[in-house]
């Protein structure tokens, strides 16, 4: 039996370290651990596998843009490399590799079991065919899925899709976009579709001179579930965008093969999608209305499957 990878997953506060063979993860393997009691990935993952034997290759899946085989994580401060990689895990530096955690994601869609994913649209889900995932949470971007040529895995680039700016239909949107802007200097989707876009949102529905404390994210969340008028129109405006920035990105990518949506915030807005509106807004693109039906939209409900992603990444590479 060969040696296997180790895989993590790092967030803002707690990082996730598991085993995988042959591509497939070992969740009894699974740890986590507190970034805050750690100096570094390279102490975390030293401390992982220090009594688990050496591993053949190593992938860690990251909030944030990788460029030649580097990361900063903005709020740990940690700098991450795939030589530093290579060091903590002993693993051979040609099986190394540092992933965005939207393309972690991208890359486990061919092993998530289908009761993890909540059908929000139906739509074709064309076998082999290019595919989205769209992350909706701390932070918003979003990566395409597109075969390989030999039909041997997916090619998944890196964006940062979430800096784009914020879709505009109407003059309740032109008038948040103008609010936006006058305090973040331009406005963006993850402005708004973020957790802390949330709660923005919200504060320009209830309270947009500022006069008081922002309403968090999870207490608005528990008020839309209450039946509360000001969280019903902001989730309301919510999934209207949602649907929009969705639909623009189906249109430059054409992923016939499904668009997922994972993260916290969109597994939270899920259950309210239907009565929101999000099909219509998603369809409401004028003479390709007809088009966009092909595109199946679901949510990922598996927290695991930036893991699993970084686990398939090694094995077909």
């Amino acid at each position: 039996m060969t040696d296997p990878v180790s895989v993590a997953d790092v967030g803002g506060t707690n990082t996730r370290v598991a085993l995988a063979r042959d591509g497939t993860l070992d969740r009894a393997a699974l740890k986590r651990f507190r970034n805050a009691e750690f100096g570094s990935l390279d102490d975390v993952l030293r401390s992982y596998l220090e009594t688990r034997g050496p591993v053949a290759g190593a992938c860690v899946a990251l909030a944030g843009p990788v460029r030649n085989g580097a990361a900063q994580m903005t709020n740990l401060g940690w700098h991450l490399t795939e030589e530093g990689l290579a060091r903590a895990t002993g693993a051979p530096r040609a099986c190394v590799a540092l992933l965005n955690d939207l393309q972690a994601q991208g890359q486990a869609l061919d092993g998530i079991d289908s009761a993890a994913m909540t059908v929000l649209r139906p739509g074709a889900r064309d076998r082999g065919a290019a595919r989205l995932v769209i992350g909706f949470g701390t932070g918003v971007n979003a990566a395409p899925v597109q075969p390989l040529p030999d039909g041997r895995g997916w090619l998944v680039p890196a964006t940062e899709a979430g800096h784009i700016h914020l879709p505009v239909a109407d003059d309740t949107d032109a008038r948040l976009a103008l609010w936006l802007a006058a305090r973040r200097g331009y406005a963006s989707v993850e402005d708004v579709l973020s957790g802390s876009g949330l709660e923005r949102l919200h504060r320009f529905h209830t309270d947009p001179d500022e006069t008081r404390p922002p309403v968090r994210a999870e207490a608005i969340l528990r008020a839309l579930e209450a039946g509360d008028p000001a969280a019903a129109t902001t989730a309301e405006h919510y999934v209207r965008l949602m649907a929009r920035y969705t639909a623009t990105l189906a249109l430059a990518h054409l992923p016939f093969g499904g668009i997922c949506l994972i993260g916290g915030v969109a597994r939270a807005i899920a259950p309210h999608a239907q009565r929101f509106g999000l099909a219509e807004a998603f369809g409401a693109m004028g003479r390709f209305s007809g088009f966009m039906e092909a595109f199946e939209i679901a949510v990922l409900n598996d927290d695991y499957a930036a893991l699993q992603g970084c686990a398939a990444y090694l094995h077909r590479r």
